[in-house]
Parts: C-alpha cells; sequence; structure tokens
C-alpha cells in the first residue's frame, strides 16, 4: 500500500478516532489517544529536537523534530502532541509518519530471568 493510498483510506478515520492507532520504532511504541492529561508537564526540546528514547546500547535517539511536536509527562507516561504531520527519525531505523494528533510513547519492554527490562536499541 502507498502512503498515498494509506492517507486516503486510514487518514481521515484516524482523525475521528474510529481507528485505534499504533506505531512501532524499534524498541518504542507509539499509540493514538484521544487527549493529553491535564496535569501532564511540557518537557524541552534538545538542541532542536524532541528526544522519545534514547539507546542504552548505541546512543542512538528516537526524535522529533521540534517544530512538530511536544513532548509532556505525567509522572513516568510520556506523552507526544503531533502539531502536524510529523517524522519520527532514528539513526538504525526507518522513519515513520505521525498524522497530528496526541499519543502515549512507551518504551517496549522484555522478560528476562533475572528481570523485567526495557528493551535495547
Amino acid at each position: 500500500m502507498t502512503l498515498a493510498t494509506w492517507k486516503k483510506e486510514f487518514y481521515p478515520k484516524i482523525i475521528k478516532q474510529e481507528i485505534n492507532m499504533q506505531f512501532r520504532q524499534g524498541d518504542v511504541f507509539i499509540q493514538a489517544v484521544k487527549e493529553i492529561p491535564t496535569n501532564a508537564v511540557k518537557q524541552k526540546a534538545n538542541g532542536g529536537k524532541v528526544i522519545l528514547a534514547e539507546g542504552e546500547a548505541t546512543g542512538h535517539a528516537h526524535a522529533v523534530a521540534e517544530r512538530n511536536a511536544v513532548l509532556y509527562l505525567v509522572g513516568v507516561a510520556m506523552y507526544l502532541r503531533c502539531l502536524r504531520e510529523t517524522e519520527i527519525e532514528h539513526e538504525e531505523h526507518g522513519p515513520i509518519i505521525l498524522p497530528a494528533g496526541d499519543y502515549l510513547v512507551r518504551r517496549q519492554r522484555e522478560y528476562s530471568p533475572e528481570a523485567i527490562r526495557n528493551v535495547q536499541d
């Protein structure tokens, strides 16, 4: 399916919240939400980028251009507001495009006999 076809068929449903959209890039899982909690605290960008996660193994980051998005925290929960269609970049993964809207961002976790831990990217 081409990006143009995807936008034509699914984008209107996402905007209307008819589809619970989910995205994944490496160890980062992103899920559309209807709204960001009112007690969320806006975070500062780092060097013109909004950093969603930094890799422990490589130091590479899942990032969005600051002009396109705002990051919020509620405790350890992370939320992303995309002000317009936004590309998430990472040095080792292909970019993914998020429609404008609000998202919950989570680090994927894995089980090992020693502990439950974040997936290392």
